[in-house]
């Protein structure tokens, strides 16, 4: 009996794959949890469609991504910080500050989640952040930081 996969099943496959399984298994157990559809051409076809819905979707989840990279290539933002003798400022800029400066500066919206600084920005200066726009698109934006 084939089956589609409905959810992700340990010992047999993942979710959309079509597998070959004993008419017991599939009838017995499968089925009546849900876990699979018999592989009719009905659900072949729905199985064909919502796959192509999948990579158009991703496809677009990309073209945005490089789209906002592109906006982003080799911007600058700049920020303003209380700070102390030496530059060194009163606590840290945050990848929270960093975004939403980015937001007012140059009207893109970065989660704050997306984008990684190597070390803590705690003085004044030059320093770079990798925003992961996607996981095949990433971009680098500079960071100044001024004291106030």
């Amino acid at each position: 009996m084939k089956i589609i996969l409905t959810q992700d099943v340990k010992s047999l496959g993942k979710k959309g794959d079509i597998v070959q399984v004993a008419e017991g298994y599939g009838r017995n157990f499968l089925l009546p949890k849900g876990l699979g559809l018999e592989a009719s051409n009905t659900n072949l076809a729905n199985l064909a469609h919502e796959n192509a819905r999948t990579v158009a979707k991703k496809q677009k989840e990309l073209e945005e991504a490089q789209n906002i990279a592109k906006k982003l290539q080799g911007a600058v933002v700049n920020i303003t910080a209380k700070a102390g003798e030496g530059g060194r400022l009163f606590g840290a800029v945050t990848n929270k500050e960093i975004s939403e400066q980015v937001q007012a500066q140059h009207k893109v919206a970065i989660d704050r989640r997306k984008m990684e600084i190597k070390e803590p920005i705690k003085s004044a200066g030059s320093y770079e952040a990798v925003i992961k726009l996607h996981p095949e698109v990433q971009v680098v934006i500079k960071i100044n930081v001024m004291a106030q």
